[in-house]
Formats: C-alpha cells, structure tokens, sequence
C-alpha cells in the first residue's frame, strides 16, 4: 500500500473523505471501537459515503476485536454494511437491535448470507494481531475449545456462507489446542483525543484505550496505513511522553473529528474518562422485584478481596447492590474495556466505570483473564442445559446470534470460579416477592431456559468439569451448581415447590442435592439483608 508522505515527521492531517481514499479495493481494515465507545465513526461513515459515490473500495474484510458497532445502527460498521462494500466480518460480538426495531444493516447482511462473518473471542483476535505483528503463523490457545468456536462445532461461522475451517484443532506436547491465523491488516482506524503534529495519539477524553496501539503495529508492520480519528491537534511536544498512548511514526494520516461522541448516546463525560471522580452517592438503587434478588444472591458468591470480572445483563446489578450493603470496596471489579476497579457503568456507557483505580489497554486486560488472573466471574446466560454448558451467542428459536461471544470466552475459559445469573424460564411470566418474603409464581414462563441441548454452545460444562472450575447457577426460584454427577439444585426459594416449579418446570432431568437448604430468607425482603463479604468462602 502507498502511505501518505510525511515532510519530516510531521503526521499528514487529512479530511475524512481524503482518509477514506487511502483504502484499496479488498483491504483487510483493523477498526479500534467497542460498541459505542471509542468508535473513529468520521472515517466509517466517509468510507461508506465514497463507495456509495463512487464503487470503492470494494470486497472490504473488517476485523473488530470488540465490537463491530452499537446495537442500533447508529455508527460503527454499519456505515460498511454495504453490499459490494463489505464482503468479510471477524468480530467479537456484533450490533443486536431490540427485537422490535429492524435489525442493524450487518446483521441483515449476515442473515441474507451476503457476507462471510466469524464470531470469535475478543481477547484471541487481538493476539491474531500480535502475532502478526511480530510474524508469528497464529495464536495457540485453549479459549474456544469444545464451543460453537471449536471447528468441531461451528468454527465461529455465523451464517451457511462461512467457511467453518478458519480455525483449526491442534496437538502440541500431548494436549489439544484450538489455532487462529495471523491477522494480516491493510489498514488500521484507530482513535484517541489528541494528535500532535507529529502524529502522537493520547486519550485524555476516552473511556479506554482499547487495543489501538496492538492494531497500528499490527498494520505498520505488515506495510499498511494507520489512520487516526482525533478530537483535535496540539503543538508537537505538547504530549507528555508517558501520555502517549500510540506514538506518532507508526501514524500515516490525522482526521479531526471534534465532535466525536464519547459513546454512542454520551458527548463527554468527564468521568468515564477518569478525569474526575464522582460522588457515589448519585448511583439509584436497584427498583424491588426479582431482578434485585438474583444480584442479591449472586452477591453473596463474592470474597472481600477479590478481582471479579463482571458480564452485562442481570449480573450487572451486583455492584449497585454491593454499594447499598456498604460494601463497594469490597472487591476489584475488572472489565474487558479495560477498566479495573470502580464502579462499573450499564446502557451506553458500559465498558467504562467511575472511579477506576486503573484503565488498562484491553490486551493487557485479556491476558489477566486467558490466565485465570482473577478470583471469579459474575455472567449472564441466556440458558443452559444438563451438561453445563451455556448460551449466551444464539437467540434460541431465531435464525441469527446475538451480540455474539465477545470476551465471555476469554473470561470462562479460566475463572476459577464462575457464577451465571438469570431467570429460570422465559416467556410471559408473573413472579411476585411476597411482603412475607417468600417468591409467588403466579404465572410461569413457558420457555425453559434449562434444557437437555443449549442452541448454541458458549461455555462448555465439560471442560468446566476438566478443569476443576466452580460453576454455580443463580435463579430467582433455585440455585444449581454443576458436579461432575451433573446439574444439581443446592437451594431452593422459600415459597416454591420443588417438583412443580424445578424438577417439572426445567427443559431436562436435575439433579437434586442431598443437603438441598433454602435460599436466605432476608433475600426477600425489601430492606437490608446485611451483606458482609469476607473471605472465609
């Protein structure tokens, strides 16, 4: 590829259309982003707006190591999402609009069968970039052994088109391997706050710095373009030295974008950031009903001490619990985006915390968590079956993923110590708490979320099992744990009974344990349950 010529080491300041012409037709493109967060949306949509005018660049793969776009469309690479445009897609998880909205240009593209697309862990992609960096042929790892990652399953193929051999299943020193390629980028769009004129990148406004630096040499070393987004130019030398987070001979072009969004719905906010902290006091409560249980118990798998990895969906609520108990400090919440420590943020801001003690490259991140750095993971599931094995990338009954696996693969393939949050059924549903603290099923959802074979499997129970991981399941009527023996109920909600509202209720056969105890009863009661995490567990 032809880069920009410097005039010494001035970086070429370029309009995002004028970047947008550096791509060739059948680019490989390396795009720093997680969801909303941290997105160079400028050079996208100026990449999508000169195709539409002019037919190039064509055949476009797009490698996302976090995310490829927010869940409604409304940037990321959606602006790619054009046929003749986009012709391949490897990404961690991927835009999933509300079931009532039309779903995100990808998706459709995907589900149409017009593009190839590969869901694949987060954390692996970007060491298929560090291996390309450094001209190694792939990445060995065990994270994706034995689920719909595993060649064996689906290969991370997200739709009929896909070719399910991209990864292959290795021997090396008698054990079995999972191996990625080497990603080779043509192009790398990164972002950050400031560029000097030297092309010196920091991040003063950003709520991560993602993996950008791993994707620029990944693109620099490989002969390729390295385009960065910025909110505005500095003097050069106006960056201190240990603030620069991608230096600038590794720059070809600056955009000037001073209106990019901090996330997708958030301009800029100082504390997502870690420029300030704020009071916590500011954080509501968690509204009464079933949802507030289940982070209830699931807080009561914690130790005070820990590093806890924590998931989106239910298992959120857990911190806003931690912090109505008094006992915020209690653990070290670390995130994928980067963020460890603090308390960590839900809708358009999640990937950021307040307060973080630290906010690490997501590599780096990765790497604590691909080695079992942490003491437990707190993680939704969508369901999971008699085996152990759970579901969080298929929508059971559609014909398309969800947002895909992003770093839950990397997070379980090593936890020690993995507590799954959810409902136990779906579907319509009333379930009351009780003002005498017991859990009235009025109503029953009729979907099982527990059942004989997941759709999709994300987590494997039987690697689980070979490992030596402590898996427990929370819902709002049980708690299960997987044994070797199998799936087995521990607790039981005061106020259910256990054959009409477990054993007939599930999907598949459970087990039931010998010393099966009841749920903590202060659990259901709208007041303190005197939470005190110690480390005694």
């Amino acid at each position: 590829m032809t880069r920009p010529e410097r005039i010494g080491k001035r970086a070429v300041q370029l309009t995002a259309g004028e970047a947008a012409e550096l791509i060739p037709d059948d680019a490989v493109i390396t795009v720093s982003s997680s969801s909303g967060l941290g997105c160079p949306d400028a050079v996208l949509r100026a990449i999508g707006e000169r195709f539409a005018a002019t037919g190039s660049p064509k055949r476009v793969t797009s490698i996302n190591p976090i995310a490829a776009g927010d869940m409604f469309g409304i940037d990321g690479i959606d602006h790619l999402a054009q046929p003749g445009l986009l012709d391949k897609v490897i990404a961690g998880s991927y835009p999933s609009g509300p079931s009532k909205m039309t779903p995100p240009k990808v998706r459709q593209l995907i589900d149409e069968n017009a593009i190839d697309a590969w869901n694949l862990p987060s954390g692996v992609i970007f060491q298929m970039h560090a291996a390309s960096s450094a001209r190694q042929p792939g990445v060995l790892t065990k994270v994706g052994l034995d689920t719909f990652i595993d060649p064996r399953r689906q290969g991370g193929a997200m739709n009929a088109r896909t070719p399910p051999d991209l990864i292959d299943v290795e021997q090396f020193r008698g054990e079995e391997w999972l191996f990625y390629p080497a990603i080779e980028p043509d192009v790398a769009i990164v972002r950050g706050t400031s560029a000097d004129e030297n092309g010196n990148l920091s991040i003063e406004h950003e709520g991560s710095p993602l993996g950008g630096f791993d994707q620029a040499i990944a693109a620099h070393n490989r002969g390729g373009v390295v385009i960065a987004q910025v909110k505005r130019i500095v003097a050069a030398g106006t960056i201190p030295p240990q603030q620069v987070r991608i230096p600038g001979n590794l720059v070809d072009a600056v955009v000037v974008a001073p209106e990019q969004m901090q996330t997708t719905e958030i301009q800029y906010d100082p504390a997502l950031s870690g420029e300030i902290r704020v009071p916590s006091g500011g954080i509501e409560p968690l509204p009464w009903g079933v949802e507030k249980l289940l982070a209830r118990r699931a807080a009561q798998e914690l130790q005070r001490g820990w590093t806890v990895n924590l998931g989106f969906g239910l298992c959120s609520g857990v911190p806003r619990v931690l912090l109505e108990e008094g006992e915020q400090e209690a653990v070290t919440w670390v995130i994928e985006q980067g963020a460890v420590g603090g308390f960590p943020l839900t809708g358009s801001a999640f990937g950021c915390a307040h307060n973080a003690d630290a906010i690490m490259p997501s590599p780096d991140q990765f790497a604590l968590f691909q080695g079992g750095g942490i003491d437990a993971a707190c993680l939704s599931f969508m369901e999971f079956d008699q085996h152990g094995n759970v579901n969080v990338s298929w929508l059971p009954g559609r014909s398309h993923v969800s947002a895909g696996v992003g770093g839950f693969a990397d997070i379980t393939s090593a936890a020690p110590r993995i507590v799954f949050v959810g409902h136990f059924n779906a579907g319509r549903k009333s379930i009351e708490l009780t003002e005498e603290g017991r859990l009235d099923i009025v109503q029953d959802g009729s979907v099982p979320k527990v059942v004989d074979e997941v759709s999709h499997v994300t987590f494997s129970g039987r690697r689980a099992i070979a490992t030596g991981q402590r898996v427990t399941f929370i819902t709002e009527r049980c708690v299960l744990e997987l044994r070797p023996e199998g799936l087995t109920v521990t607790e039981l909600a005061p106020g259910v009974d256990l054959q009409t509202h477990v054993l007939d209720a599930a999907g598949t056969a459970l087990r039931v344990a010998d010393d099966l105890t009841e749920m903590d009863a202060s659990l259901f009661v709208d007041s303190s349950f005197a939470l005190r995490l110690d480390r005694s567990k």
